[in-house]
C-alpha cells in the first residue's frame, strides 16, 4: 500500500462519524429554531431575559431572526452543505450560547436559556440547568470541531455537488 493510499479509517470509519456530527449538531439547530419559530413572541421574551445591555429593537430583531437562521443552518449542517463551513458557523453559535448561558449564571439570574424551550424567565420553584445546558453545546461544539476536521461524510449535498472530492468516499 502506498503512502498516498486512504486508509480503512479514512474511507470506511471517518465518513460515518462525521455523518453523525452532522446529524446531531444540525439535528439539534434545527429543531431549537423549529419550536421557537412556531412562537416568535416568546422567543423575544427569551432573549429579552438575558438582559443584555441592547436596546429592545435589537432584543427583537434578534428574537426573531434566530429561529430563521437556526433553521436555515440546521438544514444546511443536516444536508451536508459545505460541512466544513456550517460546522464552524454551529460551533460558533454554539460559543456564543455557552457565553449567554454563564453570563446570565454568573450574574444570577433565573432563567430558562431558550435553547430547546421556549424561554424566558423561571417561576420561583423552578430551577435553572446552566450546567446541563452549557455542557450540552460543549458538545454540540465537539461535533462541530469535528465537522471541520472531517468534513467529508456519507450522504451529504457536498458529495453530491463535488463529486471529485469524495472519490475516497
Amino acid at each position: 500500500m502506498s503512502a498516498d493510499a486512504p486508509s480503512f479509517a479514512t474511507t470506511a470509519v471517518l465518513p460515518w462519524i462525521s455523518l453523525a456530527a452532522r446529524v446531531i449538531l444540525g439535528g439539534v439547530v434545527l429543531y431549537a429554531g423549529l419550536i421557537k419559530i412556531v412562537d416568535l413572541p416568546q422567543s423575544v421574551v427569551a432573549v429579552k431575559a438575558y438582559q443584555f445591555p441592547i436596546s429592545d429593537g435589537l432584543e427583537t430583531f434578534l428574537g426573531n431572526a434566530l429561529p430563521v437562521v437556526e433553521i436555515l443552518l440546521g438544514l444546511m449542517i443536516v444536508a451536508g452543505l459545505a460541512s466544513r463551513w456550517t460546522g464552524l458557523l454551529g460551533g460558533v453559535m454554539m460559543v456564543v450560547y455557552i457565553g449567554a448561558i454563564a453570563s446570565a449564571w454568573a450574574r444570577g439570574l433565573s432563567i430558562d436559556c431558550g435553547c430547546l424551550t421556549p424561554g424566558g424567565f423561571l417561576d420561583a420553584d423552578q430551577k435553572t440547568r446552566y450546567g446541563l445546558d452549557i455542557a450540552r453545546d460543549a458538545g454540540l461544539i465537539v461535533c462541530a470541531v469535528w465537522l471541520i476536521l472531517f468534513p467529508a461524510s456519507r450522504f451529504s449535498a457536498d458529495a453530491w455537488i463535488h463529486p471529485s472530492h469524495s472519490k475516497e468516499l
